[in-house]
């Protein structure tokens, strides 16, 4: 899907109303490596958005502060057409210059690095509490620190951490338990999906869809467990375990060890190849003050999980629709390690 945000809205209203349409093609963000173009039926965006709408309590009223081109921004919309009601469009606006209009707003969409620097603008002593309006701000995208989701929740702020991706219609699984109609299965520590939620397929990509889609489940490339209370946990992706001297380094356990340092507002880990250690544990962190390799390395355990190089950035790359471009910070650490 392509277009401004009010040309898409329009495009969205005419394609739920009509009798029989064609799916809608969106592309993936290509974060990890080669853009999919997933195919979504109405059915399956319609069950979606009722499901949310279920399971938030009720119709309301969103903003769009997501790009609208991705299944996040375009659910936004698409949540709002099925609800009947009519979307806050920010177009050049940010979110803590809506004013007055928050009191007439129920929903936000934000990326973890969103609701970051939302609450660093907007402080909690300050005039405006943009966050705080909202019925419910989900985040999604990528993992949230679970200090940055206290530190919200102190503040008011109403946070449900979701749980999905293109090929389930956005976020399929709310604070750890699946919407209603989804099932969750772990497959040798591999998380599968099932639900009326689910993509036709991969847009010209038959093998790469056979390979996605089997017997009725959606295999994910995300790792995860089910914990004591039954909720989903996510341990990474399957392609974020680093192989490095031989040792299984999972990226996400790594980068949750270095969030401890105290100077990081933001913190990435990655693989990059490396002529001794098949790939070397590369650290990308934003950061407010100075921070050191032997510090971060001092954080890790066990040891040989440590990162190896240090890459200090004033922002952690992202892709447009604000999830961290983890190419691009792989190919930041390879130029400087020359």
């Amino acid at each position: 899907m392509g277009g401004s945000a009010e040309e898409l809205l329009a495009l969205l209203r005419d394609w739920d109303a009509a009798t029989d349409p064609e799916p809608l093609t969106i592309q993936t963000s290509g974060s990890t490596g080669r853009p999919k173009r997933v195919v979504l039926s109405r059915d399956a965006m319609r069950a979606s958005a009722l499901a949310t709408e279920q399971r938030l309590g009720g119709p309301g009223r969103w903003v769009l502060n997501l790009p609208s081109t991705y299944v996040a921004g375009v659910q936004v919309l698409y949540r709002s057409v099925v609800a009947g009601t009519e979307p806050v469009l920010l177009g050049d606006r940010k979110l803590i210059e809506l004013g007055p209009e928050l009191d007439e707003v129920d929903y936000v969409s934000l990326v973890p690095t969103q609701l970051i620097r939302l609450m660093r603008d907007n402080p909690p002593d300050g005039d405006g509490s943009t966050l705080e309006a909202f019925r419910a701000v989900l985040i999604g995208g990528g993992p949230l620190d679970p200090r940055v989701r206290q530190d919200a929740e102190r503040r008011g702020i109403r946070v449900v951490q979701t749980y999905g991706m293109s090929e389930t219609c956005g976020g399929c699984v709310y604070d750890g338990l699946p919407l209603d109609g989804v099932e969750v299965r772990i497959e040798d520590g591999r998380v599968l999906l099932r639900g009326p939620m689910l993509f036709d397929g991969y847009d010209g990509e038959p093998d790469r869809t056979a390979r996605a889609l089997r017997a009725g489940w959606f295999h994910t490339d995300d790792l995860g467990h089910l914990d004591g209370d039954g909720r989903l946990r996510i341990d990474g992706r399957g392609d974020d375990v680093i192989i490095s001297g031989g040792v299984k380094v999972p990226a996400r356990a790594v980068a949750a060890a270095l969030s401890a340092e105290r100077a990081a507002v933001g913190v990435e880990v990655v693989g990059v190849p490396d002529d001794e250690w098949g790939e070397r544990v590369v650290a990308v962190i934003e950061a407010r003050d100075p921070v050191t390799l032997a510090g971060i390395r001092d954080l890790v355990e066990p040891r040989s999980w440590a990162p190896r190089q240090l890459v200090v950035v004033k922002e952690i790359p992202q892709l447009s629709n604000g999830k961290p471009d983890r190419v691009a910070m792989r190919e930041l650490a390879m130029k400087e390690w020359r």
